[in-house]
């Protein structure tokens, strides 16, 4: 006979996207080591490490630091999903969670039309 009351093994939490798994020597790998050190408080999506790999968008430590500092402001005034400006770089960040959701170059972009999103940080 089964017994129908007993409690299945754990279960284990769905696995989370994490950053892209770059190549060595790739301008993405440089660039997560650089997201890596610059600021260990934010995440890359997938998308958006694809993104900044075939566009060459250069985010720099001072970019990288005036992005954190931006996140700090729309994150303190309550935004979730916010359009940081640097320069001629749009980046996409969901703020609760610190991660970058995608990036593009404002000079090349066809539209420039951003939805979902409560808040613009020009940094």
């Amino acid at each position: 006979m089964i017994d129908r009351t007993a409690r299945p093994g754990p279960v284990l939490p769905a696995r989370q996207p994490g950053p892209a798994v770059a190549r060595a020597g790739s301008p993405a790998a440089a660039f997560g080591d650089l997201l890596q050190r610059a600021s260990a408080r934010l995440t890359l999506s997938n998308h958006a490490a694809r993104r900044i790999e075939r566009r060459d968008l250069g985010l720099d430590a001072p970019r990288l630091q005036r992005l954190d500092a931006a996140i700090d402001r729309a994150a303190s005034k309550g935004a979730r999903n916010t359009v940081v400006v640097l320069d001629n770089l749009a980046v996409i960040v969901d703020v609760p969670g610190r991660t970058i959701v995608t990036a593009l170059d404002t000079t090349r972009g066809k539209e420039n039309v951003f939805t979902n999103i409560d808040s613009v940080v020009i940094a």
